[in-house]
Parts: C-alpha cells; sequence; structure tokens
C-alpha cells in the first residue's frame, strides 16, 4: 500500500521543479497543490524545506527578497540569473514560473 504524501512533501516537490533563473510564490505552490487559499500554509513548509532544495526561487507575490535574509536571498537569485528591478523587487514579470497542478 503506498503512503499518502504529506503538505510538506508535495511543496518541496513543487519546490525542486522550479527551473533556474525562475521563481515562484507560496500562492502559486499553494493553487498548483488544489489549495489555493494555503499559501500560509506553504510558508510553514518552507520553514523545514530541505536544503538542497532551491528555496530562494520561492518569493511572495510582490517578488520581495525575504526580510533578514535580503543579502543572501538576493545574491543566490543572481547567481541563477534572476532579474530585479530598480526598487529591489525581483522582475515578476520576466521570471516567473506556475507550476503544474500536482
Amino acid at each position: 500500500m503506498e503512503q499518502e504524501k504529506s503538505f510538506s512533501q508535495i511543496v518541496y516537490e513543487i519546490i525542486a521543479l522550479i527551473p533556474k533563473g525562475r521563481v515562484t510564490t507560496y500562492g502559486a505552490i499553494a493553487a498548483a497543490m488544489g489549495r489555493p487559499r494555503a499559501a500560509r500554509f506553504v510558508g510553514y513548509a518552507m520553514s523545514n524545506c530541505p536544503e538542497q532544495l532551491p528555496w530562494y526561487r520561492v518569493v511572495n507575490r510582490k517578488g520581495e527578497l525575504i526580510k533578514g535574509w535580503e543579502q543572501l536571498h538576493r545574491s543566490l537569485l543572481e547567481a541563477d540569473g534572476v532579474p530585479f528591478l530598480e526598487n529591489g523587487n525581483i522582475d515578476m514579470k520576466k521570471c516567473f514560473f506556475m507550476p503544474n497542478e500536482m
């Protein structure tokens, strides 16, 4: 009998799919899971994200960097080739990735 995947496991599977140079949002991950109102729960799952996953490719809907982690977050995204706007936010129009439904 196959064990059902946890909410967090599904979040991590989606994060693994985000291509280099692209970002997605907590809300887009929740929507891909069929749980469009669960963006905060995606954020909670992210707090235990395995280190080998590209956690830094998940941002809020405004393309803002994680408060308190801005330098690291920006350097990782820049290394990926993610474009930024003059205000310091990610250029979501150029690099947003919408995950497929899981």
